[in-house]
């Protein structure tokens, strides 16, 4: 049926997304739904503030005919998922670490998710024999120093099933991260609750946890508090979010977000580029857009609240960092030009020597190397206690 659709969407005379969305109709909204799961808390929807079609949380969640629009770019698996799967539950791209995808479902649908073809109520949830296989598999492979626990959202797991896996991770002794990746403590954070902060308080080895949130607004008091009972748990907390169109492509929005991630005790991590998920392209800027977005945000923020500005490579090959370059090497000369944050440009050594550094005193510059050096032993082993 999905397919179906898809094929039917392709045949209409539409230009792009926004010619799309003009023609809206309960009707488009019904086969959005009937093509991706839709799913919104009322927490989430507690954080909506007036008109629908332009808050940046609703159009996070709800449904948008746009959806139904395949833009020429989108791809199936927009960044290797599939090429990269060992066994069911394990995505293995990187040496040192792998994916644990224990579940498929989340307790909100992000519109813009580069999973959204594989998740929700329809998808296949590991079963026990493939879990223990997931463990196993990982057990085996002594290069994997990390487990990065995702989805679908590892947290709405039951704190039985949670205890259970984190307790056979922390039973391979070359596993020595173990990391989660969610949106329940600023989509559901009534789940954060004192049995599950417990069992993640009682681990032996470190737990991250990369909280997702893509606007101040998402942080309602409920979210802070279950943020900080993490925090008081031990957990260490990392933040991540997606340069969105329309929901957080601006400098300011960008920087409110980060600031009060730092506030509370989230260490931003990530600013991810949108990836060419299928029917995702009216959330989609250009990475020109995206790094003029990322250096004017950068300008005012402590460096403690500045994510890396980030790009997954289609078909499973890495991330990477595509912030500006602020540094270049000169090809006629022996140096660099360097960028700063306001627009100026420098060379790197600098090439007229500093006025403090260029006129050394001609009794430094005279000292015998070897009496400079007994006077600093004898100074070293000086006592200095009354």
């Amino acid at each position: 049926m999905k397919n179906k659709i898809l094929q039917t969407q392709k045949k209409q005379p539409y230009r792009n997304s926004n010619d799309y969305l003009q023609s809206s109709t309960s009707e488009d909204l019904n086969r959005v739904a009937e093509r991706y799961d839709v799913r919104i808390t009322k927490a989430a929807i507690e954080t909506i503030r007036g008109d629908v079609s332009s808050d940046p949380v609703a159009l996070q969640y709800l449904p948008n005919p746009a959806e139904l629009y395949q833009d020429h770019q989108d791809l199936d698996d927009p960044i290797g998922d599939e090429g990269n799967t060992a066994i069911p539950g394990i995505i293995h791209r990187y040496r040192d670490r792998v994916l644990l995808i224990a579940v498929r479902v989340c307790a909100v649908y992000c519109r813009f998710c580069f999973r959204k073809e594989k998740i929700g109520p329809s998808a296949q949830t590991l079963s026990n024999d493939e879990l223990s296989n997931a463990i196993e598999y990982i057990r085996n492979d002594r290069n994997i120093w990390e487990v990065i626990l995702t989805g679908g959202d590892p947290l709405i797991m039951s704190t039985k099933k949670l205890q259970s896996i984190l307790t056979q991770l922390e039973d391979i002794d070359h596993v020595k991260i173990i990391r989660f990746h969610t949106r329940i403590p600023v989509a559901d954070p009534d789940r954060i609750t004192q049995e599950l902060c417990d069992v993640l308080s009682a681990a032996t080895k470190p737990i991250y946890i990369a909280v997702h949130s893509n606007h101040e607004q998402e942080f309602s008091d409920k979210a802070q508090k279950s943020i900080h009972a993490l925090h008081k748990a031990g957990c260490v907390l990392l933040g991540q979010a997606v340069l969105l169109k329309n929901i957080n492509d601006n400098a300011s929005t960008l920087d409110r977000l980060f600031r009060k991630m730092v506030e509370n005790r989230i260490r931003p991590y990530y600013l991810h580029h949108p990836d060419l998920t299928i029917g995702t392209s009216h959330f989609r800027l250009s990475v020109e857009e995206g790094q003029r977005i990322y250096n004017e945000m950068r300008r005012s923020l402590s460096g403690i609240a500045t994510p890396r500005y980030m790009l997954d490579i289609p078909g499973g090959y890495g991330k990477i960092d595509i912030a500006t370059p602020m540094i270049h090497k000169d090809e006629h000369c022996n140096f660099h030009r360097v960028d700063d944050l306001n627009g100026g440009t420098h060379s790197y050594p600098p090439q007229e020597p500093l006025a403090d550094v260029q006129d050394k005193p001609s009794e430094i510059q005279n000292t015998d190397k070897n009496s400079v050096l007994e006077n600093s032993m004898q100074l070293v082993h000086t006592d200095t206690h009354d």
